[in-house]
């Protein structure tokens, strides 16, 4: 018997039983490609005249399973009609249910992991093996699709209604365990012993130990619900992930919705529902923005690791200011294996960053995230100190000391005369000039910038910045550390408040101009929340601290006047000059009390409104929630739009993917210019010229003008 092609390969082995194997030539993984597919189906209609066939086996020849559909590829389908659609949708199912037609039994063995597609593919045989270390689950969700390669007819047939909602509207990975008392998998058993597992499985299913056909029975017929556990179980469900996913993402309901429908039909009949209700989100705008997300993702994940190459190794890490940001660079630092030096001038500042340190990680453990000897692990790997005594031996440093030109100066001169002539120095700085900094330093060729982002243990981006001296080597290796830390690093040129913060403070301009113009910030909270962000910008700006804030913004004043200085008092002025900081002192737009979980919660305090006033218009401007769309979010395309072209980004995806990772843009609908392609750049561009009279922060700038004139879009 000869191998099938590039993608997987039939062998007979004893008994009469075949191994079908998946090891696609030229990737690191399995994955379900056209390829594949056109493979899976040579090898079904092979098998199928195999008049001594007494059994299939299931395997793959890499360390993982099958991670999913190639969604660069199957993404290409989505533009197709709908008609077309469904026809490569029943098509590709067609294979599948040749696997499960088979006259004989058949076992899966699952290593590594078998996602998606991949564990589509494992369904579809009779039963299946799992390696102890390996994990299994249907993530559609998250690229706002569902399974459709029959993931919502097989599963829940095997493992209740109940059991496969959690798992599809979730979009969860699942450990061995957990898929073995949910009857999602048969057995579970040791890497080393998967195969041989697999294999005496099905010779004992061969031999009739098991009764594979009324497996396979289960799994090909009807739901077991009566109409009222079925009523209980699927309104129930539907009424809670309503409630979860909210009206911007459709998949999870409609996966529900699907499962539902074809409750009480075969195996066919429900496969053509799920087919339906698969092209139904894959035509979707979110379907678009998730799939782009999860390709911009790859992109940066690429990148790191490309910089990895030409990166010095990071064996020690030192932070310069502990305190909460400097214990959290700490936490992240030695939780995932580098161990760090954290050095302050003051005893109660090492204090408050190992208790910050230990904090993070006590939650870990009673989350069962990790052990408590892990726990010990990660805190011997943070070693605190008054002194300078060991920065010999420390390969980079993460400056983090006040947001202050001077201290930061002196600080960073002192810090270079400690440590190696090859050490990386990176300053955790949001908005001062990398350049700038750099002149305090005799080799600004191993300086860039490091900014994290407040909690540091939650917001998952870094900007590395490049300042005008920075060498390759040292962006490179700050990349790379970033990475090993779990962080989502985005390479970026110098200019005033970097990336984020550079196109943040324009969103907020325009929400302190709504608020001149006399609208009540609460409404512009609502209609943001609407809009899709977690929270409304003066909810945002009470968190990130309105001292913080109005810092930056004069920064941005400075850097950028034209556009993002104010020519009158702001709110958030008045908010500063009354000492109303936000949640780190309680008071801000809202007061905050604490709840039940010892968490802050935002109280309206109506003294806010009597402070205000003295800056809003005596009659307040009639605005439709439509324009306080438009006043808050154009600012925030064109400075974005801005950034690419003035290579502050290298490209579109990186911007969009700081917006979404850094300060929350709703992902569902892709990032600044993600959004501004679906809107229509002329259409953007016309929307702002009703804003003419609000000045430069309301001005296409000329690229994007340039592209709408064009025809062309952000994302090629």
């Amino acid at each position: 018997m000869a191998d099938i092609g590039q993608a997987l390969s039939l062998k007979r082995l004893d008994d009469g039983i075949v191994e079908l194997c998946f090891d696609l030539q030229g990737e690191s993984v399995n994955k379900f490609n056209r390829a594949t597919l056109e493979e899976l189906k040579a090898a079904a209609d092979e098998l199928a005249g195999m008049s001594d066939l007494k059994g299939l086996l299931v395997t793959s020849a890499k360390d993982v399973f099958i991670v999913g559909a190639d969604i660069t590829e199957f993404g290409e389908n989505f533009k197709q009609p709908e008609e077309e659609m469904l026809a490569w949708a029943g098509n590709a199912n067609a294979i599948f249910s040749a696997i499960e037609d088979l006259p004989v039994p058949s076992v899966t063995a699952v290593n590594g992991i078998a996602l998606g597609g991949g564990l589509e593919m494992a369904l579809s045989t009779d039963y299946r093996v799992m390696s102890a270390k390996a994990q299994v689950g249907l993530p559609e969700v998250k690229l706002g699709i569902i399974p459709g390669f029959g993931g919502t007819v097989r599963l829940p047939r095997l493992i209740g209604a109940d059991n496969a909602i959690e798992w599809i509207a979730m979009g969860s990975q699942n450990k061995a365990d957990k898929a073995l008392k949910m009857g999602a998998v048969d057995a579970v058993t040791s890497p080393d012993k998967l195969r041989d597992a697999a294999l005496g499985l099905l010779k004992a299913a061969i031999a009739g130990d098991y009764d594979w056909q009324a497996r396979r029975k289960q799994k090909t017929g009807p739901l077991q619900l009566n109409a009222i556990e079925s009523m209980m179980v699927f309104e129930t469900a539907k009424g809670f992930i309503a409630g979860q996913a909210g009206k911007h993402y459709p998949a999870p309901l409609t996966a529900v919705k699907g499962m539902q429908k074809a409750a009480g039909m075969s195996r066919d009949d429900a496969l053509k529902v799920e087919s339906q209700g698969f092209v139904k989100v894959a035509k979707t705008p979110v379907a678009d923005s998730l799939i782009g997300l999860f390709l911009n993702d790859q992109l940066l994940k690429k990148k790191a690791k490309q910089a990895g190459k030409i990166a010095r190794p990071v064996q020690q890490a030192a932070v310069l200011g502990a305190g909460i940001m400097g214990g959290g660079i700490a936490y992240q630092s030695a939780s995932k294996g580098t161990p760090i030096i954290m050095k302050d001038i003051k005893a109660e500042q090492i204090d408050l960053g190992l208790s910050e340190a230990n904090k993070l990680l006590a939650k870990l453990v009673e989350r069962g995230k990790i052990d408590t000897a892990k726990m010990a692990k990660a805190l011997s790997n943070i070693r605190p100190t008054l002194s300078y005594g060991d920065f010999d031996s420390v390969d980079i440093v993460v400056e983090a000391v006040v947001e202050n030109p001077k201290v930061k100066h002196a600080v960073l001169a002192e810090v270079e005369e400690k440590v190696g002539e090859n050490a990386i120095i990176a300053s955790n700085t949001s908005t001062i000039s990398i350049s700038y900094l750099a002149q305090a330093l005799k080799r600004p060729e191993n300086f860039c910038g490091m900014h994290f982002f407040n909690p540091v243990h939650r917001m998952p981006l870094v900007e590395v910045i490049r300042g005008e001296k920075s060498s390759e080597e040292a962006v490179a290796t700050t990349v790379a550390y970033a990475a090993a830390m779990g962080k989502q690093p985005i390479v970026v040129n110098d200019c005033p408040g970097f990336l984020v913060n550079r196109v943040l403070f324009p969103y907020f301009a325009g929400f302190q101009g709504l608020v001149n113009d006399g609208v009540d910030f609460r409404r512009i909270d609502k209609v943001m929340e609407g809009f899709g962000w977690p929270m409304g910008p003066a909810y945002l700006l009470d968190v990130v601290g309105i001292d913080t804030a109005h810092h930056a913004q004069a920064v941005m004043a400075e850097g950028f006047p034209e556009r993002m200085a104010a020519d009158a008092k702001t709110s958030l002025d008045v908010m500063y000059d009354e000492d109303r900081y936000g949640q780190k002192n309680g008071r801000g737009y809202y007061v905050y009390e604490t709840d039940k979980k010892g968490k802050p919660k935002k109280v309206v305090d109506e003294s806010v409104f009597a402070l205000i006033q003295p800056v809003q218009a005596d009659t307040a401007k009639e605005v439709s929630d439509e324009e306080i769309i438009e006043r808050m979010m154009l600012p925030m395309i064109f400075e974005t739009a801005r950034c690419l072209d003035e290579n502050i980004v290298e490209t579109p995806n990186e911007a969009d993917m700081g917006l979404i990772l850094g300060i929350g843009f709703p992902p569902f609908r892709g990032g600044a210019l993600k959004y501004a392609d679906r809107l229509g750049l002329a259409n953007v561009v016309q929307a702002a010229g009703q804003y003419a009279d609000l000045g430069p922060l309301y001005t296409p700038p000329e690229g994007l003008a340039r592209r709408a004139e064009a025809g062309e879009t952000f994302y090629k």
